[in-house]
């Protein structure tokens, strides 16, 4: 018995070893796949768990199901909506006809009919005359000088002398299409080709382009001398390709108008340029370096976008450690709740709505605060320490949003016109792009139409005068 138990000590420290081995085995694979679901959660963000936009989405999210008792509905039409229907063109607006339309026989049996009383049936139909271009030539006649032994001529009218080829009108089309439509050199030229029977090479395009573009420059100039005496604004930058170069869009979103810039940094010298060391408003933005340097150094009050935090917390509760989703659920709760609050904002009293916002703030950042220990909530709740007041800014502010989507909105254009025309080619190019998409975003908030302020500009610039104003009323 002795001998067999001495026989067994070996054996049980072997398989102690080996328990052990596997021990530490299991707790480096368990950290691996750790890791590796750190990993795949991090590439498969996407716009609902972080930054990104919603274009890069590789598999757009499902549509949501609709409420129990309800089918999806259909495009189009709903049932037991009021039909609505484009009122008739005023008597004013008509410039061709009336033309009447008489029966002779009836369409069923062919026997002859009597006209009578009554209101007939009226079409209005719009349509374009062929060709829409038209050619005008203008003659300035030579006259002698005796006394300054010259030849001089007549001086031809200033939009004839500024525009050359391309009237106003035609210039102002081919500056909506290159600037609103997205459209390229090529595809301008085929429309111009195909539409309106004319001709224009490409060089010739660029050069209406650029008088367009000094056109805007006046009123783009006055835009962004006003940026810097702003209460609030809400600024976010995107990429921009030029011949292989790297620059950035910046969009700076004020209260009644819209600025975008090109430049080649990102960084917080083209706040510093734009806006100035002593910039006395609020500044909406995402949580990026150069406005959180911006605000350091400068002493500016900023507003820390509320959704790009939403997006972020979510990211948490996709994370494999119970740790995370614990954290991530718990913020995501009162974050909701603090919306849910601002939702309800009608429905309350003055004194009711400050009070339960500064109750859902405290929930919030104490829920922030509360770390788990791993390291993707340690470095949220560290940044709720330093910048956690930061986020809730507008509840002291009147007019203030609790989220960036004003400038994230304004910037889509841009987005949208770089994945069609894949950026610009020249410093003038860029001139061109950000003082058209001022023009375009401007007029958009202000309820004008980019065409008829487009047609002003150019006329006055045509004629030697300033463009109008893009801060006064239109018109």
């Amino acid at each position: 018995m002795g001998a067999g138990t001495a026989n067994a000590c070996p054996n049980c420290e072997r398989l102690q070893r080996q328990v052990q081995a596997l021990e530490q085995a299991v707790v480096a694979l368990t950290e691996q796949v750790r890791l590796l679901q750190e990993k795949l959660a991090c590439a498969a963000k996407d716009s609902s768990t972080s930054s990104k936009p919603p274009s890069s989405d590789i598999v757009k999210p499902p549509k949501p199901e609709p409420p129990p008792g309800q089918d999806r509905r259909n495009i189009g039409g709903q049932p037991g909506h009021p039909r609505h229907q484009r009122a008739a063109f005023p008597e004013g607006e008509v410039n061709g006809g009336p033309f009447d339309h008489l029966l002779e026989c009836c369409p069923d049996c062919g026997h002859a009919v009597q006209p009578i009383s009554g209101p007939p049936r009226v079409v209005q139909q719009m349509d374009v005359l062929p060709p829409p271009v038209v050619v005008e030539e203008h003659r300035g006649h030579p006259a002698w000088c005796p006394k300054c032994l010259k030849v001089h001529y007549a001086a031809l009218p200033a939009k004839v002398e500024e525009g050359g080829l391309v009237g106003p009108n035609l210039t102002v089309l081919i500056a909506y299409l290159k600037g609103v439509c997205h459209a390229s050199y090529s595809t301008v030229r085929k429309f111009l080709r195909d539409v309106a029977r004319v001709t224009i090479s490409r060089g010739q395009l660029a050069k209406v382009i650029a008088k367009v573009s000094e056109a805007l420059a006046g009123p783009y100039g006055e835009l962004l001398r006003a940026l810097p005496s702003e209460p609030i604004l809400n600024v976010d930058e995107t990429g921009h390709k030029d011949r292989g170069q790297r620059l950035w869009t910046w969009c700076f979103r004020a209260e009644l108008y819209t600025l975008f810039k090109i430049d080649p940094s990102r960084s917080v010298d083209v706040l510093v340029e734009v806006l100035g060391s002593e910039f006395a408003g609020v500044l909406g933005c995402d949580h990026f370096s150069a406005y959180r340097r911006y605000m350091r150094e400068f002493d500016v009050r900023v507003q820390f976008c509320l959704a790009h935090l939403i997006r972020e917390v979510k990211f948490l509760t996709t994370l494999p450690d119970y740790r995370d989703v614990l954290y991530g659920v718990r913020l995501q709760m009162t974050l909701e709740g603090l919306f849910g609050v601002i939702h309800r904002r009608e429905q309350l009293s003055e004194e009711a709505f400050a009070r339960r916002l500064q109750e859902a703030r405290q929930r919030v950042l104490r829920a922030g605060l509360q770390d788990t220990g791993t390291e993707h909530s340690r470095r949220l709740a560290k940044r709720f320490k330093k910048y956690g007041e930061d986020y809730f800014t507008f509840i002291t502010t009147p007019g203030l949003e609790p989220t960036n989507n004003a400038a994230e909105r304004a910037i889509r254009f841009v987005v949208i016109d770089r994945l069609v025309t894949q950026g610009t080619r020249s410093e003038t190019g860029q001139r061109f792009c950000e003082r058209i998409w001022t023009v375009i975003a401007t007029c958009g908030q202000r309820g004008w139409s980019v065409f008829e302020y487009l047609q002003e500009a150019v006329r006055a610039h045509f004629g030697g005068g300033p463009a109008p104003s893009l801060l006064g009323a239109q018109g």
